[in-house]
């Protein structure tokens, strides 16, 4: 027998952003009934972000243990996996088990079920044998899933996706890596570094293909100085399972076999079976289309990895806020995403806000650019091993702010905190150059590639550093923002 119920608001996957915005309804006074068909938090909490970022935190220790004893001719560090296995299955995902998040959703007032939500009216939503109707509207917060590559022969094997990958008890001997993106660098320099041999594949002509090419050059000298295989340009067009493990065949004739294979080449939305056609959306598109308040349709709502917008935990919360601001009848200031920040946290890190070079010039601006190497700076020198690194900053020479920056090295995420606020602010260089930075740090690198700290000063001339004077033009012709 159906049951019916009215709440004020549905919310359609309650990942990381569905259920920070439920809870904030919650807390308003709001009867929110949430729909999940996997676990409560999303992909974030349990097979990405987080438990990802304890990987790559123990892959850096063993990183850096080396490198003391490279420099001290100590025996080799001797890796073991166990431990991080453990820490990711009991802090990090409580092996898997959402019932914590669970309870506190239902101890803030709200309804949780597991399974999966069909839309069947401009405010009803149906899932198993109960219907709810939405007095204030509905949200869709569905995310994404893992884009598997229509190659011949790929259904017929046990390749790993991100799920599998980050649940991994114990490693194989040996990783094909379809996808150079973040997911398969990241994974790539920590299986690599707990003794597994990693050949990452990339039908594009290099690594992270989406970030600056300066960034994927520190990249690629990284994974050679890891032992990564890297072939780049090339496609795979049929996998195999031979002999207990997986072979490629690449487009060049090539091929690459491996105990186990990791496909990381994208994630995808999938709106089909929602029945949003009757909540007057088109679900034969990739993404939900939605304004600067996230409005999808009448009293309909979407955030997050359906909308295209940018597949970023940070960027979902960021919108599901101003979800939550408009459903209380407040006045939110719309989404803006040209100051988004990214970061991919190989090692080094590789972090970019804005818009890159390329991006720029399509845009029909007339970029100022300046690149500066991270060894070259006062905290990169003193750093010593390990600082691999660079600095990229594109500046709008008509109006002299930045509108990009690409920050590589030790800490290059938290580097781009001023870039992304100098980016979102529009900060004129001219300001920027005016700032005290703090001596000698990494941030301080900034100060030193916009010339805040004048010229011919550092431990290390930077023969290929470029644009400064560029830069300087800029700022003496008075362009102030």
């Amino acid at each position: 027998m159906t049951s019916h119920r009215d709440v004020d608001v549905i919310v359609i996957g309650v990942g990381t952003s569905g259920e920070d915005l439920s809870l904030r309804l919650l807390r308003a006074g709001l009867e929110v009934v949430g729909i999940e068909a996997s676990l409560v938090g999303g992909e974030c909490p349990y097979w990405a972000c987080i438990p990802s970022k304890i990987m790559v935190r123990s892959s850096n220790l063993l990183k850096e243990a080396r490198r003391v004893n490279g420099a001290s001719g100590r025996t080799e560090v001797t890796p073991d996996w166990a431990p991080v296995a453990e820490r990711v299955t009991t802090e990090a995902t409580g092996g898997w088990d959402d019932s914590i998040a669970v309870e506190r959703f239902e101890d803030h007032g709200g309804t949780l079920i597991h399974g999966r939500a069909t839309v069947t009216g401009p405010d009803t939503v149906a899932v198993g044998d109960e219907t709810f109707t939405a007095r204030r509207g509905i949200v869709v917060a569905t995310g994404s899933k893992p884009s598997i590559p229509p190659i011949p022969g790929l259904a017929d094997v046990a390749y790993w996706t991100t799920h599998e990958a980050i649940a991994s008890q114990e490693l194989p001997g040996s990783l094909a890596i379809l996808g150079g993106g973040s997911v398969g660098c990241e994974l790539g320099q920590v299986f690599s570094r707990f003794g597994v041999k990693v050949t990452i594949i990339e039908g594009r002509d290099r690594l992270l293909p989406l970030e600056e090419p300066e960034a994927s050059a520190v990249v690629a000298a990284a994974f050679q100085d890891d032992g990564i295989e890297v072939l780049t340009g090339v496609m795979a067009e049929r996998v195999d399972e031979r002999d207990g493990s997986m072979v490629v065949r690449l487009g060049d004739g090539g091929e690459v076999t491996a105990e186990r294979l990791l496909i990381a080449t994208g994630r995808k939305v999938e709106l089909s079976g929602l029945g949003l056609a009757a909540a007057g959306i088109d679900d034969s598109t990739a993404f939900i289309e939605v304004d600067d308040r996230m409005r999808a349709a009448e009293r309909v709502w979407a955030i997050g990895d359906v909308t295209g917008k940018a597949m970023f935990t940070h960027v979902a919360l960021h919108q599901g806020a101003i979800v939550a601001a408009d459903l209380l009848g407040e006045d939110p200031a719309p989404a803006r995403y040209d100051a988004v920040p990214r970061v991919t946290f190989t090692d080094p890190e590789v972090a970019a806000v804005g818009k890159s070079e390329a991006e720029a010039r399509a845009a029909g601006l007339d970029p100022v650019v300046a690149v500066k190497q991270l060894p070259a700076t006062f905290r990169g020198w003193l750093h010593g091993t390990g600082n691999d690194g660079v600095i990229k900053l594109i500046a709008d020479r008509a109006t002299g702010s930045l509108v990009g920056a690409t920050s590589v090295g030790p800490n290059g995420g938290e580097m781009l905190g001023m870039l992304t606020l100098a980016v979102h602010a529009a900060v004129p260089l001219a300001e920027l150059r005016t700032m005290i930075y703090a001596f000698p740090t990494f941030h301080g690198a900034i100060g030193e590639a916009i010339g805040a700290y004048g010229r011919g000063l550092g431990p290390v001339l930077d023969p290929d550093y470029h644009g400064i004077d560029a830069f300087d033009e800029m700022v003496a012709a008075g362009r102030t923002g």
